[in-house]
């Protein structure tokens, strides 16, 4: 009755008199043998293993549970080394490299956790540039290097296409953390949307525009005394998405917003926590690491519910004939569906996830990044006068426009430099093989957790003449003219790239050019330029560690 079973597991089974012992069969169709436990008069307890072309019992008494528990044993012993010698092995496939892992642990004693892709990028000059690392029980291949990671997520993007969920969130819906049908659905939407809504176009250059000039007279308000950057950039930011999103913008003093934009900051620090990373690799620790989580998942609940008072608002006054933003599109999608008796991908649940996703993604790493931008102006006074030299030569007073940035190749560059230096996303987010592949000799199978590790593409020694230091010339020809760079990756590449990356270039040349035609930044009062500590602080970004900055308005 047990035969013809595919068995994932060595088992043990008691059903009244009888032990059920059975073992992974590399082949369907195995013939399972059985255990029996007899009981004899004397007390004497019998058990016998019947395979083939072998007999084995064992007597043992008295009757205890420790001597059945013997018996079982040595069947099994015996099952083990019958079942070794009659099976035929698989041929046996190389896997990537890496640290001897500890049972549970895994390489965890070699992670840095507050810095975890620092540990990564030093064991690739180890191990190479696949790299198996053991985070606890879980298994994951590291692929480092310009070259490499190009060539997994460009050449092989289909098997390194899906992605891996965070431990114990659902994450069944919307465009980041999804797979199969229904993220290619929410993604092809949430593109054409977006550029509907004029992402990469004169329209969506227009809200920046029209952003900067709050953003400006927010900076102006402070007179040159020291403030930090983060909320009014955050805001700014925040806003772009809000408009193609929801089709409008909202104050800077709007109490639901603020907190909306505040909220997703603390995720981010939260997901780069070590707590958390510990609950990713031990989720059985749960229970001792609940603080981290259940506030993380107090956040994410209030931006779920906060976005879904929003898209009521947005339903009621719903005009199908005009479209107001991404939201409007989905609704006026989704009533025309459920016309026809079957609304498909377009329910209620990716709307709000989707939406969810753009705001968290299209806030933190851009605002991020000009954060940066500001701190390396101040910390390197030269480059910043050269910025501004070339945009009073160029623009003059006028309003910077995205086509002005081919005749502002110093600037571009500049912006281009903080991105490769502060490398906001070091680590891009966990891929999985969708299927076996073999990649750069090496066997990787279906599921397995791939790290596409951003940093050393972005540091890689082979393909930028100063890694580790801010130096626009990276992107400059010996002439000062603008040059690209293939192994400029910040925002990854292949089919799971991030959506908005042509949003994230306008908004990034747009607002930097902008602040740095009217502002000259400095550190506050105290503190020198050579004090200004450009070191991270990991979350789920890279970002400066908290600090203070004068905006001394520039004489126009």
């Amino acid at each position: 009755m047990f035969s013809k079973m595919k068995i994932v597991a060595i088992t043990i089974s008691c059903y009244g008199d009888v032990f059920v012992l059975s073992r992974p069969a590399p082949l369907v169709g195995w013939t399972f043998p059985s255990v029996t436990r007899r009981r004899c008069g004397s007390g004497v307890v019998t058990c016998s293993l019947g395979l083939p072309g072998m007999d084995v019992s064992v007597a043992l008494f008295p009757l205890t549970s420790s001597s059945v528990l013997g018996s079982v044993l040595v069947l099994l012993l015996a099952y083990v080394v019958w079942s070794s010698a009659s099976s035929t092995p698989e041929p046996r496939r190389q896997e990537p490299p890496g640290p001897r892992p500890l049972p549970l642990l895994g390489n965890l004693l070699h992670l840095n956790l507050h810095g975890p892709h620092w540990t990564l990028l030093e064991m690739s000059k180890k191990y190479g540039q696949v790299f198996t690392f053991h985070m606890g029980p879980k298994k994951v291949v590291v692929l480092a290097g310009y070259k490499t990671v190009k060539e997994a997520l460009v050449q092989h993007a289909e098997e390194f296409g899906e992605r891996q969920p965070l431990e114990g969130h659902k994450m069944e819906h919307g465009i980041i953390w999804t797979n199969g049908d229904s993220w290619k659905e929410m993604r092809r939407f949430a593109l054409s949307s977006l550029k509907d809504f004029g992402m990469g176009k004169k329209t969506c250059e227009d809200k920046i525009v029209e952003e900067c000039q709050h953003l400006l007279e927010v900076f102006k308000n402070f007179r040159g005394e020291a403030f930090d950057t983060q909320q009014p950039l955050n805001y700014a930011v925040s806003n772009i998405i809000c408009s193609l999103v929801f089709g409008d913008r909202f104050q800077y003093d709007d109490p639901a917003f603020t907190a909306m934009v505040k909220r997703i900051c603390r995720i981010f620090q939260l997901l780069g926590s070590a707590s958390l990373q510990l609950y990713n690799m031990f989720p059985w620790l749960g229970m001792w690491l609940s603080s981290a989580k259940d506030e993380l998942r107090g956040h994410v609940m209030a931006n779920q519910k906060q976005a879904t008072e929003l898209i009521q608002g947005l339903k009621e006054t719903l005009d199908p004939q005009s479209s107001r933003g991404l939201v409007d599109a989905f609704l006026i999608r989704q009533q025309q569906l459920e016309d026809s008796g079957d609304v498909g991908h377009y329910h209620n649940l990716n709307l709000l996830a989707t939406i969810i996703n753009l705001f968290t993604a299209g806030t933190e790493s851009t605002s991020t990044t000009l954060r940066w931008a500001l701190l390396l102006m101040a910390k390197y006074p030269d480059v910043q006068e050269k910025v501004q030299a070339e945009l009073k030569r160029v623009i003059g007073d006028r309003q910077i426009q995205v086509e002005d940035r081919k005749n502002l190749p110093f600037t571009d560059a500049v912006v281009h430099e903080t991105q490769r230096l502060c490398d906001v996303t070091p680590t891009a987010i966990p891929h999985r093989t969708s299927q076996d592949v073999t990649f750069r000799g090496y066997f990787l199978k279906k599921g397995t957790i791939v790290y596409p590790l951003l940093t050393s593409v972005l540091h890689d020694e082979r393909e930028w003449e100063k890694p580790l230091s801010f130096h626009p010339q990276h992107f400059l020809d010996k002439d000062g003219k603008f040059v690209k760079s293939d192994a400029f990756l910040p925002f990854s590449a292949g089919r799971r790239a991030c959506p908005g990356e042509s949003l994230a270039r306008m908004e990034l040349f747009i607002f930097f050019a902008t602040l740095l035609q009217h502002f000259r930044f400095r550190p506050p009062p105290g503190v020198t330029e050579d004090e200004l500590d450009l070191t991270p602080c990991v979350g789920g970004t890279l970002c400066p560690a908290p600090h203070k900055l004068c905006a001394i308005s520039v004489a126009r």
